[in-house]
């Protein structure tokens, strides 16, 4: 745990200060700490404030709890994640609303290679959880260094997390609370067992009540943390197409299974279909071609020189590629010592010339 650790804890926990905000107050002052060391004429400065923000950042409440907080993390072997910290989901950290500060518990890596949100009805029909389960069944064959996120709640969410225990695959489960409590308390055993390859994770502290609107706050990082979100089954209200719309506003890619007209469960994934809110799929091949995992098994060799002129910038993005085959774009800017502004130009640039294709998430590889 690093010494700032309670500043980052307290401005996750400042009523009426989310994720945008909390960030802009940081890229202003300079610092997290600098955040609670401002004078309040500085702070009112900064737009968007106002009086009622700075009285509560100086609140000295805030930091007796952020203290409780800390020692809870400390005896529960939790790990805390800041926004602006290496092991940050990059997927997560693209997001314009994602929280400041998560909380994990398990063994997780959350940058795995493709990370897929698997999500639907809490009422599942034999239907679904076969669907379900094939293509997870289906993913561990492919043999995919992949990670399967849900919502570890009744339905398509537990099934998912049970199938890829089932088929050996990491699987997390996003929950609407702190990590001092589990619900449904049904679940706990198999949320036990997630620990082993996944884990729990949460952008709410401990001793948060379970609370219905926090259930759809913690959609957006279940589909903020993915490449794509499928959804299984959904009637036409509810928190899967809740997470679709989010993920679809992500510019993420979003999947749904059709299901028999006039079925009750199915008549969400049709909406989203018939709308143009997500992609048609009925197994692994569709998805493999939406997402251009299909060429991923078979060797390539990439020789753009021979074809087109590259710059010296672009000869390095090249051979950075070939040695790495995928990688995110704030990954090129570190290895290549180079700016995000100067690589995303770059990068554009050789999307134009067919060098390289774009994966979600800002994601590139040679083409």
């Amino acid at each position: 745990m690093n010494d700032n650790l309670i500043y980052k804890i307290a401005l996750s926990m400042i009523p009426g200060v989310g994720g945008i905000l909390a960030r802009n107050l940081v890229s202003y002052v300079g610092s997290v700490e600098g955040v609670f060391k401002q004078s309040k004429k500085a702070l009112l400065k900064i737009p968007g404030i106002g009086e009622v923000n700075v009285k509560r950042i100086s609140d000295n409440e805030i930091f007796e709890r952020a203290e409780k907080e800390l020692k809870f993390i400390h005896e529960g072997n939790i790990n805390c994640f800041f926004y602006t910290e290496k092991n940050y989901p990059r997927r997560l950290k693209n997001c314009v609303d994602a929280p400041v500060l998560i909380y994990t518990k398990g063994n997780m890596k959350l940058d795995e290679q493709r990370v897929i949100s698997i999500v639907g009805t809490r009422n599942a029909t034999d239907y679904g959880k076969q669907v379900c389960e094939e293509l997870i069944q289906q993913f561990s064959e492919r043999k995919y260094p992949i990670l399967i996120v849900s919502g570890l709640a009744y339905g398509i969410d537990v099934h998912a997390h049970k199938s890829a225990m089932n088929y050996n695959l990491p699987t997390v489960g996003v929950v609407a609370h702190g990590l001092d409590k589990l619900y449904p308390s049904l679940h706990k055993e198999i949320a036990m067992k997630m620990l082993e390859n996944g884990g729990l994770l949460t952008d709410f502290p401990s001793q948060t009540k379970i609370d219905p609107p926090n259930f759809l706050r913690r959609n957006r990082i279940i589909a903020g943390m993915a490449d794509a979100t499928i959804v299984v089954e959904s009637a036409e209200k509810g928190g899967a197409l809740v997470t679709a719309d989010i993920a679809f506003s992500y510019n993420r890619d979003v999947f749904a299974f059709p299901g028999r007209a006039g079925d009750t469960y199915s008549k969400g994934c049709n909406k989203l279909i018939r709308n143009n809110g997500a992609s048609l799929i009925s197994g692994i091949d569709d998805l493999e071609f939406f997402m251009g995992w299909e060429m991923d098994d078979k060797e390539k060799v990439v020789q753009p020189s021979l074809f087109v002129e590259l710059t010296k910038d672009e000869e390095k993005v090249v051979d950075l590629l070939k040695e790495n085959r995928e990688l995110f774009i704030d990954q090129i800017s570190s290895k290549l010592s180079m700016p995000v502004s100067r690589v995303s130009a770059l990068l554009l640039n050789m999307e134009f010339k067919n060098i390289l294709k774009a994966l979600p998430g800002k994601m590139y590889r040679l083409k």
